[in-house]
């Protein structure tokens, strides 16, 4: 019998959700020895959902030697604290999206990881989706062509009572809005597939449907890895809430992927298409969407301990997205 992983989850907000659901599927191949929370409240409402031990003792944990990683789902500020903490303390770590408030602050905590050689991943899911997958390999292995053109929509939508919540949507707690936040998993992946290599123009603003300090609506004109037109459009203002669109125009066909589904349209007449696991949490239920490509990171950053390499998404890889939003941040900002 494979030995189980011993883990720890800390932090258990709404991300906990997913996550805790992955663990239990993945019972073979882990031991889950403590939850932390901060909140007495909050452990007591988890651990009627969930059957893991929980404890509000961050210290008693990172001193378990029975714990070899950890999964950080604590808010973005705190990442890098936390992170650091754990990594000091001999564990492998996984930490939620985004890496942290700043690029900068996320150096910090990716150069401790490499400093420690310990396994350390950031959990950007969309790229481990099925259709996502597909995508990849067909722009790798030639099939679309050379990349012409591309589009990235998050037409998302946020309730005002979402950004009641203390903290949300503003830059000490999150960091940033829209992009940062929300649309950073399609960006990440967008970004993962065809490049970017220059932010040409950008719009930054704050609609009239939020009371937040943060963007709720970012538009910019990129340019792909290869010099290639893209429009990127994302916002929260999207009432009710609609799948986020990547579409990439080829010189030998087109692809269009919408949340999960994927479909590949190629000028020899054939065509494909990868149906989607479910919706995208792009309304005001956040959570309403499968847990899949959550067990996905969560397997990938458990084969990258077995086999001692580095996750599919490492914090450098995070960073480079990151470095990027803070760009076009900058271009839309510097154009008010």
């Amino acid at each position: 019998m494979t030995r189980k992983l011993g883990i720890a989850v800390i932090g258990l907000g709404p991300a906990a959700l997913p996550h805790s659901r992955s663990l239990v599927d993945l019972a073979g191949r882990v031991a889950v020895r403590h939850v932390v929370s901060r909140s007495q409240e909050r452990l007591d409402a988890y651990r009627a959902q969930f059957p893991f031990p929980g404890t509000t003792d961050i210290d008693a944990v990172l001193a378990d030697e029975a714990v070899e990683a950890v999964i950080v789902l604590t808010p973005p500020a705190s990442h890098r604290d936390v992170g650091a903490r754990c990594l000091a303390a001999g564990k492998h770590v996984l930490v939620e999206k985004p890496l942290e408030l700043t690029v900068a602050r996320g150096e910090e905590l990716v150069a401790a990881a490499r400093r420690t050689g310990k396994a350390f991943g950031v959990v950007l899911q969309h790229r481990f989706r099925p259709a996502s997958l597909r995508l990849k390999a067909a722009l790798d292995g030639g099939e679309l062509g050379s990349v012409e053109a591309g589009l990235l929509q998050v037409p998302w939508w946020r309730p005002q009572s979402y950004y009641d919540e203390p903290g949300r949507g503003t830059m000490a707690r999150d960091g940033g809005g829209v992009l940062l936040t929300q649309a950073i998993h399609s960006f990440d992946l967008f970004r993962s597939l065809v490049g970017v290599s220059r932010v040409v123009a950008a719009q930054v603003r704050t609609t009239s449907l939020h009371r937040m300090e943060t963007e709720d609506y970012v538009g910019a004109l990129l340019e792909a890895g290869n010099g290639a037109p893209v429009t990127l459009v994302t916002t929260t203002a999207a009432h009710p809430g609609h799948p986020e669109r990547i579409e990439i125009i080829g010189s030998k066909g087109h692809a269009a992927l919408v949340g999960g589904r994927l479909q590949l349209s190629f000028l020899d007449g054939r065509s494909e298409v990868v149906e989607a696991e479910g919706n995208t949490g792009s309304g005001a239920n956040i959570m309403d969407f499968p847990h899949d490509a959550h067990r996905a990171v969560i397997a990938d950053f458990l084969d990258a301990i077995e086999a001692g390499r580095d996750p599919v998404v490492t914090g450098e890889e995070a960073l480079t997205s990151q470095r990027w939003i803070d760009a076009i941040l900058a271009a839309g900002r510097h154009q008010d």
